[in-house]
């Protein structure tokens, strides 16, 4: 009798377990924009202008630059190359400085290429990488260095495509 018990017992203990150690690793869900309180006004999520790509910054006459390749970048982990990450970005400036930047073409793709190490070796690219705050978090410091590199004339990073292998 105690055997049938434990024969019936046994899977319905290993199906909570099972159940609670994913509920437990379970990632976290990303940030949701907050309600406004009674007698408040709502807050303003204005996320293009948070993001630096408000029309302040927009120059008059937009000119874009593609890289003629993608950028290939490896994510390592503990010596071993875990996956590949395959980019193809785009430049935005005006048009008075697209040939200018086509002429540092190189500093800008060896500035790009860079940070995204950086940023796969620091596990950017691991978890969800393709939701909102970590693309953001990616224009922005590749916005930095393509800056660092090209000068203040470029606007924006651009991210076309983005993949992992």
């Amino acid at each position: 009798m105690a055997r049938k018990i434990l024969m019936l017992l046994l899977p319905l203990l290993a199906l909570v377990g099972g159940a609670m150690g994913g509920d437990m690793l379970r990632p976290k869900p990303d940030p949701t924009p907050a309600e406004a309180a009674e007698g408040h006004d709502a807050p303003d999520h204005d996320t293009a202008a948070a993001s630096g790509h408000d029309t302040a910054t927009t120059p008059q006459n937009p000119a874009w630059m593609s890289f003629a390749n993608q950028f290939f970048v490896p994510v390592m982990r503990d010596g071993d190359m875990k996956s590949l990450m395959i980019l193809t970005l785009t430049i935005e400036t005006s048009e008075e400085a697209l040939e200018s930047l086509r002429k540092r073409e190189h500093r800008l793709r060896d500035a790009l290429l860079r940070q995204l190490m950086i940023q796969a070796n620091t596990g950017a690219f691991d978890g969800n990488f393709t939701s909102e705050p970590y693309l953001r978090g990616l224009r922005e410091t590749l916005l930095e260095a393509a800056r660092a590199a090209g000068g203040e004339e470029i606007t924006a990073v651009l991210i076309e495509d983005i993949a992992r292998q």
